[in-house]
């Protein structure tokens, strides 16, 4: 009879290093045979050149290159829905076990459940691991057991439970065992095979180095320095570093502020795993009676950055060119969007969606509602960012917006779309009525 093996089914955790499933795979007395799949549901919604699938794409060569060179052994890339891809693998391997890491959005936990009643049907069993976060929904809860909705509370209960020497007892930095299957010519799909083409858009490398996170709190609100954020956040994203070993790094550190906007991150994810509903309905459920005015005509000059407000374009414009704005300034165009222009803010949430290499469902909803004033822990409603103002405080020599807006100076610049004094009012009003 053909040789049992074991499967380790690569999504969010994309490297071989400290990888938490795949150590428990490589554990067993199976071979392992590692596989990706390209989610025909999900790739559905992309645009053909989507940055995020090339670099996806790259990032599997790169493993499957090493896994060649070290181990004899392949990886194999599949494409369609991830049930039928199962179904089609179980009739080509003796499958003793699947191994994978835990995923916490809606639509993930749906299909993971779909796959273990598959496998299990077929006498397979299923295991998934925690490997994106230090911790996952309900391991920091209030003590009666509630959710946090406020961050600060959470971070401090995350911060009391974590033990750092704990924590480096998980991390395998030892060489694999080599226990993956020899290899068997399994399907190694192009990007062109799936439906995509080479994107000119990169995911930049990010960088942790000590300089960066010692001035991290002097340099992270300020969009003109170069190299003043980490860039970490799509490799965060899609796993190819461990959480575990940027967490030790910045504990090393002893930089608080740069450990915190870790924390920021698990803060949204338990978020959306004990709320989500949140992806379409507002946190606090009195903010779904806004009435958006959601022109469309003023949501396309603000998508193309085309508002008359220099920092708000610089960030949009950047956006559309690199998949990256700078934080400081995502909180900016967010703002302006929800409250100036009165759009819904799922609206703002899709197009960052869309567009950003490190989009993160749980950051992106958390955020959007928190500048919409409908999530946890948000700005209070009334509390408007003044998108000319924050120019002084956060760009003042105009080295970013000159980037992004050469023509400023320029009769092609165009006026401001919205009064400030005015749309400012105008969402005072709207949102006092509606909120009652």
């Amino acid at each position: 009879m053909e040789e049992k093996v074991s499967i380790f089914w690569f999504r969010r955790d994309l490297r071989l290093d400290d990888n938490v499933g795949l150590a428990h795979a490589l554990k067993n007395v199976t071979h392992v045979l590692p596989i990706f799949i390209f989610d025909k549901e999900i790739l559905l919604q992309l645009p053909k050149n989507d940055a995020r699938v090339t670099f996806i794409h790259q990032t599997l060569t790169r493993i499957s290159e090493r896994l060649k060179k070290d181990f004899n052994s392949s990886l194999g890339i599949y494409h369609g829905q991830p049930l039928e891809v199962f179904e089609s693998i179980y009739k080509d391997f003796n499958i003793e076990a699947v191994y994978t890491n835990h995923d916490y959005e809606p639509y993930a936990i749906k299909r993971d459940k779909r796959i273990q009643e598959f496998l299990e049907s077929k006498s397979i069993t299923f295991h998934t691991y925690k490997d994106q976060v230090i911790f996952e929904k309900e391991e920091i809860v209030k003590n009666d057991g509630d959710p946090y909705v406020v961050y600060t509370p959470y971070k401090n209960k995350w911060k009391e439970k974590f033990n750092s020497s704990a924590l480096s007892k998980q991390i395998k930095d030892h060489k694999l065992p080599h226990n993956f299957i020899a290899n068997k010519n399994l399907p190694f799909l192009t990007l062109e095979q799936i439906g995509f083409e080479t994107s000119d858009i990169k995911v930049p490398d990010f960088t942790t180095s000590d300089n960066l996170i010692d001035n991290y709190e002097a340099t992270r609100n300020f969009p003109g320095i170069d190299n003043g954020t980490s860039r970490i956040g799509p490799h965060l994203r899609f796993g190819t570093v461990s959480i575990r070993k940027i967490v030790t790094k910045a504990i090393a550190s002893k930089n608080e502020v740069f450990w915190n906007e870790l924390i920021w991150r698990e803060f949204f994810m338990q978020i959306l795993w004990h709320f989500p509903h949140t992806i379409n309905n507002a946190f606090k459920p009195k903010y779904d009676r806004i009435p958006w005015r959601n022109n469309m005509e003023e949501f396309e000059k603000w998508k193309h950055g085309q508002t008359g407000y220099p920092l708000v374009d610089a960030g949009m414009r950047e956006l559309n060119a690199t998949g990256y704005m700078h934080n400081r300034v995502r909180m900016l165009v967010a703002s302006f969007l929800c409250k100036h222009l009165l759009i819904d803010w799922r609206w703002g949430e899709a197009y960052f969606a869309e567009k950003l290499l490190d989009f993160e469902l749980s950051s992106n909803v958390g955020n959007w509602q928190w500048a919409a004033g409908s999530g946890v822990d948000a700005a209070p409603y009334f509390r408007i960012f003044n998108p000319t103002t924050q120019i002084d405080k956060f760009d003042k020599k105009h080295e970013y917006i000159n980037q992004w807006v050469p023509e400023l100076q320029e009769l092609t610049y165009p006026t401001k779309m919205v009064d400030h004094k005015m749309a400012r009012e105008r969402c005072l009003k709207v949102y006092k009525e509606a909120l009652g």
